[in-house]
């Protein structure tokens, strides 16, 4: 019974998802991962840019993708035709760049360039969780 009522709780919220909820600038949302041990989504993007246009209405919007992001991660979008803060690690000469960080800003990976759909989306973002799960048991065992 429980799972059944965990599952309908689940499926109404990827439903009736909200939008992403993005933190308003890179250090803020860098302090604020820190704060809760979450990773962070970063991306790259430019409004003018047709592949992260077609990333903003279709993966970014997708149910499963928002419900995820907004549960175990931190995430942050700068925009350059809007003069938004990128820290100089993170500039790829190309948008978008989809980063996975850790909590304090340190890359996981290399960035996904360009628009991914909503499923392989998925497959990353599956990735990044037990990367950074494992780091935090290597972690927690050295201290």
């Amino acid at each position: 019974m429980r799972k059944i009522v965990l599952m309908v709780v689940m499926l109404s919220s990827m439903l009736f998802a909200s939008p992403i909820n993005w933190e308003k600038d890179y250090k803020t949302g860098v302090a604020k991962a820190t704060k809760l041990n979450k990773p962070i989504l970063f991306i790259s993007s430019r409004h003018s840019c047709k592949y992260c246009v077609i990333l903003d209405k279709t993966t970014l919007i997708d149910p499963k993708v928002v419900y995820e992001l907004n549960r175990n991660f931190v995430s942050i979008i700068s925009y350059s035709d809007e003069g938004d803060y990128m820290p100089k690690e993170l500039w790829q000469p190309g948008t978008p760049a989809i980063w996975f960080l850790d909590e304090t800003g340190e890359p996981l990976f290399q960035p996904i360039m360009g628009a991914v759909d909503a499923k392989n989306f998925m497959m990353a973002v599956d990735i990044v969780k037990k990367e950074y799960i494992k780091r935090l048991k290597l972690k927690a065992r050295s201290k």
